[in-house]
């Protein structure tokens, strides 16, 4: 049986920067005007402002047509073996250049401009040179780029395979103790129990590769395992859901909202002597969905509480969602909330569960 972290590892990263993004453009353009200002700054520059306004026009000109033609030539490139996407990005830009130099003092010969005072190839060879190095270090920075976020991915990917195999033994224990108890006295209510066990447990140790599955999926998770607590609290564990306007359909990671229902029910139910009841909220708000987990506070929390439940549930978020999403947690108004804004992806629900 394959192991999923292999095969996650295995799986190839794109080596280069998407070009059609705005930090990626944004950066050509920026060293684009670097280089002419420091040309003008020179000791022995004799260009005046009319000289560097033109070459400022005339750079990023040439900057903004390599930054258009390798957004197109992408997925091309991305076809290439080994480090010939990175080869072929060079030779686009240094062919880009060296053309453009050409037409520039082409048009400056024709129209009688005088703009470009070099020799008759000077002005093309050196613009072919400046870009052939400038590429060269420019690449070489992607390189290392992607190597530092394939390492990052890979280092993240660890992380939620550690989360998703860590099951907390005293869960473990109570709910096997709930079966035992329960075996003579409701046999069905031990045999939904031992299901509903399974399931979390085929979640839990990470039978599926993707490590992703629906709002919906999680939250049917999310009731199972409340439906073993409720057989050993009794009464004293009370649940609200309001989770009506959020899109079961939408993306969501294995076991993100679980652990925290989890927290829920043992720093905030478990330690009072009436229970009390945890709140499952749920709205949208165009392409973002606001999912918050509501519990008392108690005076004296259960032990064993250190907040790495949160931070390993916020490090997912992060390592799923990026920067669109965040995670909020505290106690607020006498009790405990998270709050998690994530945005909606909609996928089809997995097939492969059996």
């Amino acid at each position: 049986m394959p192991d999923p972290a292999a095969k996650a590892s295995a799986q190839p990263h794109d080596p280069l920067p998407d070009f059609c993004s705005l930090p990626v453009i944004s950066a050509l353009l920026v060293v684009g005007a670097l280089c002419v200002t420091l040309a003008w700054l020179a000791p022995e520059s004799t260009r005046g402002w009319r000289g560097y306004s033109v070459g400022m026009l005339f750079v990023e000109w040439l900057a903004t047509l390599i930054g258009v033609a390798l957004c197109t030539l992408r997925p091309w490139l991305l076809r290439l073996p080994g480090l010939l996407p990175y080869a072929g990005v060079w030779l686009a830009m240094v062919l880009i250049v060296t053309v453009g130099s050409f037409l520039a003092q082409w048009m400056d010969r024709m129209l009688a401009m005088q703009l470009i005072t070099s020799a008759s190839n000077a002005f093309v060879r050196d613009n072919a040179a400046i870009a052939a190095l400038l590429g060269a270090a420019m690449l070489r920075y992607f390189y290392v780029l992607a190597q530092w976020q394939s390492r990052l991915a890979a280092v993240a990917h660890a992380k939620v395979e550690a989360l998703q195999a860590r099951i907390r033994p005293h869960f473990l224990f109570n709910s096997m103790n709930t079966v035992a108890a329960l075996v003579r006295l409701d046999p069905q209510a031990a045999e939904r129990t031992v299901e509903n066990l399974s399931e979390l447990f085929r979640a839990a140790l990470g039978q599926d590769d993707t490590h992703s599955g629906t709002l919906g999926e999680e939250l049917q998770l999310v009731d199972r395992y409340l439906a073993i607590e409720q057989l050993r609290l009794g009464e004293r564990l009370r649940v609200r859901r309001e989770l009506d306007d959020l899109p079961m359909e939408a993306s969501l990671p294995l076991l993100l909202l679980q652990p925290l229902v989890e927290n829920a029910v043992r720093h905030g139910v478990q330690p009072l002597r009436d229970g009390g009841e945890v709140i499952l909220r749920g709205t949208r708000d165009a392409n973002m969905m606001l999912i918050a987990i509501d519990n008392p506070l108690a005076d004296q929390p259960a032990m064993g509480g250190s907040g790495h439940g949160l931070n390993n549930v916020r490090q997912r978020v992060a390592y799923h969602y990026g920067p669109r999403a965040r995670m909020e947690a505290g106690p607020r108004a006498g009790r405990f909330v998270v709050k998690l804004h994530l945005p909606i992806e909609v996928r089809h629900a997995r097939d492969d569960r059996r």
